[in-house]
This record gives C-alpha cells, structure tokens and sequence, in this order.
C-alpha cells in the first residue's frame, strides 16, 4: 500500500509523552519527548495517575509543535499510530484515544501499535543501516519491564525464544543504583558511577551463564549487591562496576546462546533502555563479531521510549495494509509472540 503522505506517532505507556512525524521513507521530519522524570523521581518510581496526568496535559501540545515543525497539516498525513499496550493503562487509553480521535476527525487510517513492535522494529530504519536491518534478526529486547530473546522473522511474525524468569534487566538496573544511593532512573547513574570502579574487586554471580537457552534471572545477582552494600566493605563505584559487569557477561552468554537457536539471522539487534548501556552494548559487539555479523542499536536518544519508533511501525504496517478499527482497546499486557508459553 502506498502512503499518501507522513505518518504521526505517539507514545505514552509508562513516563515519557512522545510524537514525532515522519516521511514515507522513513526521514524523521519532526519529534519531540516531554519526561516525566523529575515528577516521578521523589517517589522512586513511576506513578501511574501522576503519569496519565501529564500525558493527558502534554500530549496536544506536543502533537501540535510537531506537526508545526514538520511543516505538516493533518489532512496531508498519511495515517496515525499510538502505542496501545503494553504499558500502564493511563497512558495508553490517552494516547490511543487521542490518536483515534485525530484520524477519525481527519478521515485518517489508525495503527495500534503494539510498544515491544515498536523497539522490535525501530533496526528497520533507514539510516541505521543501509536499507534497514533485513529480515530475519535476532532481537535482544533489554528494558526496564521487558528482557527477552526474540527471532524477529518478519512484520508481525515474532518467535520468542527466552525471557526473564525474574527481573527483567533495567528493573535490575534500578534496584542495584537504589541500593547503591542513587537517584531514580538509576541505570544512567550506574553507568556513570562505574567507569570509576574496578570490577575484579567486587565478586559477583553471574546468574544462568553458560546454562542452555537463552532465559535470564537477576534477582539472585541484585540480592548479592544488596548483600555487599550491606556488609559495607566495598567502594561503591567498584560493586556499580562489578554489577555492570555481571549483566554485560549474562547478556552476551544468552545472546550466544540466542544466535544457535536462530540460524540464519542477519544481524544482532539490541534494543531498549538497556541497549543504551555501553558496558552491554560492547559486549553484544564482541559476540556479533564472533558470529560474524553486524551489531545494530539505535542511537541512544532512541532507546529509550519514544514516538519515532511508533510513527515507524506504522509506516511499516501501513505499508503492508494493515490498520486497526475505532473500537481496538488498549492492552496493558501484549506479549509479542502471542503463542509463547510462560516462563
């Protein structure tokens, strides 16, 4: 299906209120993210009401100011795509509903989009590499809420081939930074206070490395740092770097694994708020040499949840004829393989 003209994106599952406009090809003609952070940040976490809120008081103008950058009106758009789950469901009932509105009101094709399609996809565009990643890949989804190994074999055909048994890897993130004192997002604060740290000082489990498959575990890794910090006998920055270290280890063990259970994947993708970690991402690119592929991670302003990578899942299944009814519901839970069983 051809589309007649860009496509606007929105994003508002969790704390981050996002649009952004983009061009047939793929160009980002327009976008822009409103945080939440600094609301959410004295109470450690995320707020679902106080989120809802402030999607709900952002997103027009959000919406407006990139449709006014992008130079577009929306009866020259080609289509609208919210996320529509997973997520807090808040958010999604706002931004899916805004969505709708605004295609309906314009005569406009509407995508649901389903988030983890949406980091599933974003190696796809154009820029990152020549053409886009090609199908098939294999997918190191790596996020606060999400950890899974997925053989992305083409639009809406999605194998998930193993998962978090227990935390998924950014809620591991957070929890070791809040038991190390800092601030709420703590993987960037992580990050930073480990390249000041020397990990061989610090022991630390590296949970389910070289076991078969391709699941995860990171509780037992998170209550030995709560064990080390307790005793207090450890720098700081060495336990961040020791705990930076285990994940990148147990991430590139089960990508490895991944790889052999996915044979004839043209790249390792790594997507996600996770992916953004250089410690994870240097490890992911030693093992994609290894197999001899290309390792693909969007920049780092695209790791994270934002409404490029929706606008794009919807080019893409705009393209394939594939829209969504007025009555689609938001879905707080929407696993990508829809057939896989629980961990």
């Amino acid at each position: 299906m051809d589309l007649r003209g860009p496509v606007l994106g929105i994003e508002s599952s969790c704390d981050e209120t996002a649009a952004a406009v983009l061009a047939p090809d793929g160009r980002i003609l327009a976008e822009a993210v409103f945080s939440q952070t600094e609301d959410h940040g004295r109470f450690g976490g995320v707020v679902p009401e106080l989120a809802a809120r402030a999607h709900l008081a952002q997103l027009p103008g959000l919406v407006a100011g990139v449709m006014e950058r992008a130079g577009v009106a929306p009866r020259d758009l080609g289509g609208v795509a919210a996320t529509s789950g997973p997520g807090l469901i808040g958010g999604l009932i706002v931004g899916a509903g805004f969505g709708k509105g605004m295609a309906m009101s314009h005569g406009l094709p509407f995508v649901a989009v389903n988030h983890l399609e949406a980091h599933a996809l974003t190696p796809r565009l154009p820029g990152l590499l020549p053409g886009g990643a090609a199908f098939p890949y294999l997918l190191l989804l790596l996020s606060g809420g999400h950890c899974q190994c997925v053989a992305v074999e083409g639009l809406g055909r999605y194998r998930r081939l193993g998962t978090t048994l227990d935390d998924a890897v950014g809620e591991a993130f957070d929890k070791a930074a809040k038991l190390l004192g800092l601030p709420w997002p703590g993987g960037p604060h992580l990050e930073r206070l480990a390249a000041g740290g020397e990990a061989a000082r610090v022991p630390l489990p590296r949970p389910l490395l070289g076991r078969a498959g391709c699941d995860f575990s990171f509780s037992g890794l998170k209550t030995a740092v709560a064990q080390v910090v307790a005793k207090g006998a450890a720098a700081p920055a060495d336990v961040a770097a020791a705990f930076q270290a285990s994940v990148a280890a147990v991430v590139a063990d089960r990508a490895r694994h991944a790889l052999a259970m996915a044979p004839g994947a043209t790249a390792l993708v790594v997507s996600g708020g996770v992916a953004a970690n250089s410690g994870v991402r240097a490890a992911l690119t030693a093992v994609a040499e290894r197999a001899g592929l290309p390792m693909v991670a969007p920049p780092v302003r695209l790791c994270t949840d934002n409404a490029v990578m929706v606008a794009w899942v919807g080019i893409e299944r705009l393209r394939a004829g594939l829209t969504d009814p007025w009555d689609h519901a938001p879905r707080p839970r929407w696993p990508l393989d829809e057939l896989a069983l629980p961990a």
